[in-house]
């Protein structure tokens, strides 16, 4: 028995490298049985989706097998593959990334979270809904692993010092309660034992007359319920910052991964779509939609974890000493950060103004400014072109400004180098994650192959009978299998693997593409059930004292709300904007362009 049980655990702790060398060979016969270009690419698209799920290797890694399987295969030529890895997509996420990684470095995004929860204040529900809208807006901009990294701490400070006040403010309660009374309880004794002395003896053996006992009973079972009380607040503050840091990340286009690879499986499925999808198109669907999943998500938080009692939760009238003294604690982190620099001013500048041309180079209703001076003729200025441009200012723009007559030089007169760029490339290069660059190149790859090689004509062929089954409940099934299957593989993977499958589907069934697209890509973001999901989720278990049934019994019903919430966005506002009632002339033809 010891030894099979040595034989289980040793194939365990090697269970990568068995998945890595087995899963080929059990899947061989695919491509030797049906020797057709589908079946060969369909060998390699089920062969990455076993390793990006089992994470048997670095998802990036396995995101490079069709440069070596594509061309040895047959399906594409080497040259043809590799170009698909570095798309207009791909710049517009390393320009996104340069600006978050700026306000990270200059920190920027500290001094915005703490300002705002200054202003909503320190009463339970406020507070949550405070952190809730300042992770949801920084997750837009930033990545939510750090979004949520930086959250935690300030919120843990914040409750701790509740705690604290809280607790000294009840030890003082009862010892004023103590002392009113004592007078009155000696009085009490004094009478008991002058009338009848047998029955006061009787009353102290069976513990009647204790008033030290029950006060010492009564402490406890405050501090037990107050200590309670904290550990759920705490579990639910937790994961109110992770889940508003994944949501939030759903409101843009560079917000998160799986928006950007939507962005570019449509221009290389669809490359006359003439720009569906751009920054401002994005922001009009998602921000509504992430606006209603954010607060319908904070009712459910707090009837799970604060309750509804309003009165309690908002509070009213003047400030007591314990929010004062929990209110100190963030105005000092918020006094650490001091004046607001020159950089923190010039990285704010720039990102401001990046928002602004985003919104206003094809807004839709009207000419944008890259219609009118470059894209005349063709589509020449995009966003990923407004990104770069904007985030090469980081590099230029000093860190310090230049003061007449005192800079460049020691208060001594000695002269000294010129200031530092507001980023330099040591910052970019630890803070960049090259890894999701490749992901999104492995995708466009797969689905280049997916057109070449006949795969995606034929399941479109073999999911014609769908056509028969309401579009609105196609797009909720399809978004509950999407969210379910994000559980348990990257929400990168997840949208890589599915969105040229759905596409297929929808051309076959003549279905508006984006009708099944744009709820799966914002239900890929939807990890909210468990702590492996996503990395916020893992933040927030390890900090929260959480257990994985706290967070699948919040995490499931918010599933839910998410995938109603996208649905009906899709289906009332969204149907509108992208004229989702009838099936575009640029969806008839679905060949990509190399």
């Amino acid at each position: 028995m010891g030894s099979l049980l040595n034989v289980f655990k040793w194939l365990w702790y090697h269970i990568n490298y068995i998945i890595i060398f087995v899963t080929p060979l059990l899947l061989l016969p695919l491509p030797l049985i049906v020797p057709t270009s589908e079946a060969r690419c369909g060998y390699v698209i089920i062969l990455m989706a076993l390793y990006w799920c089992t994470e048997c290797m670095p998802l990036a890694v396995t995101a490079l097998l069709p440069v070596v399987l594509f061309p040895m295969m047959g399906i594409m030529k080497a040259g043809d593959v590799s170009i698909e890895y570095l798309k207009d997509s791909n710049m517009l996420f390393i320009g996104g990334l340069l600006v978050a990684i700026a306000v990270e470095h200059w920190n920027l995004h500290k001094r915005i979270a703490l300002r705002v929860l200054l202003l909503v204040g320190v009463r339970p529900s406020l507070l949550m809904i405070g952190f809730m809208i300042v992770s949801a807006f920084l997750s837009m901009w930033i990545s939510n692993t750090a979004t949520t990294a930086m959250m935690l701490p300030i919120a843990h400070a914040v409750l701790q010092q509740l705690q604290v006040t809280e607790a000294r403010a009840e030890e003082q309660d009862l010892q004023t309660a103590a002392e009113d009374n004592l007078g009155f309880e000696l009085e009490s004794r004094e009478e008991i034992t002058d009338e009848k002395q047998p029955d006061t003896k009787l009353q102290l053996e069976n513990g009647v007359v204790q008033p030290q006992v029950t006060q010492e009973s009564m402490q406890e079972f405050r501090r037990k319920a107050m200590e309670a009380k904290y550990d759920l607040l705490t579990k639910g503050m937790s994961l109110s910052v992770c889940y508003s840091a994944s949501i939030g990340g759903t409101a843009t286009l560079t917000g998160t991964t799986p928006n950007l690879i939507l962005k570019g499986q449509m221009d290389k499925l669809f490359p006359e779509n003439g720009g569906v999808i751009n920054f401002a198109s994005w922001f009009g669907f998602a921000f509504p939609n992430m606006v209603l999943m954010l607060v319908i998500s904070w009712l459910w938080l707090q009837f799970m974890f604060l309750g509804f009692n309003l009165k309690k939760s908002f509070g009213c009238g003047v400030k007591s000493d314990r929010d004062k003294e929990a209110y100190a604690v963030m105005r000092g982190e918020y006094k650490k950060l001091g004046g607001m620099k020159f950089a923190e001013g010039a990285v704010l500048t720039i990102f401001i103004l990046l928002v602004l041309l985003w919104f206003t180079r094809e807004p839709g209703f009207i000419p944008g400014w890259a219609t009118v001076l470059f894209n005349k003729d063709d589509a020449f200025v995009s966003d990923g072109t407004v990104a770069i441009f904007m985030s090469m200012l980081f590099f230029i723009i000093p860190s310090r400004l230049p003061t007449f007559g005192s800079y460049g030089f020691t208060e001594a007169g000695k002269m000294i180098k010129a200031p530092p760029a507001l980023l330099n490339w040591q910052v970019v290069h630890e803070r960049m994650p090259w890894n999701i660059i490749l992901l999104l190149g492995g995708g466009f790859a797969l689905a280049a192959g997916s057109e070449v090689s006949g795969l995606s004509k034929w399941l479109g062929e073999s999911l014609a009978p769908l056509q028969k089954i309401p579009p609105f409940a196609i797009s909720i099934l399809l978004s509950l299998l999407v969210a379910t299957f994000t559980e348990c593989s990257s929400n990168t993977a997840t949208t890589t693997l599915f969105l040229p499958i759905l596409a297929s589907m929808a051309t076959a069934i003549q279905l508006h593409p984006l009708y099944v697209m744009l709820p799966c890509t914002i239900a890929a973001s939807l990890a909210f059930m468990l702590p492996v999901a996503t990395p916020p989720n893992a933040i927030a278990f390890s900090f929260g004292n959480l257990k994985v049934v706290d967070m699948v019994r919040a995490g499931f019903m918010l599933n839910i709300i998410g995938i109603l919430c996208i649905n009906l966005g899709i289906n009332t506002w969204g149907y509108a904007m992208f004229n989702m009632g009838t099936f575009p002339q640029w969806a008839n033809n679905t060949h990509s362009q190399p």
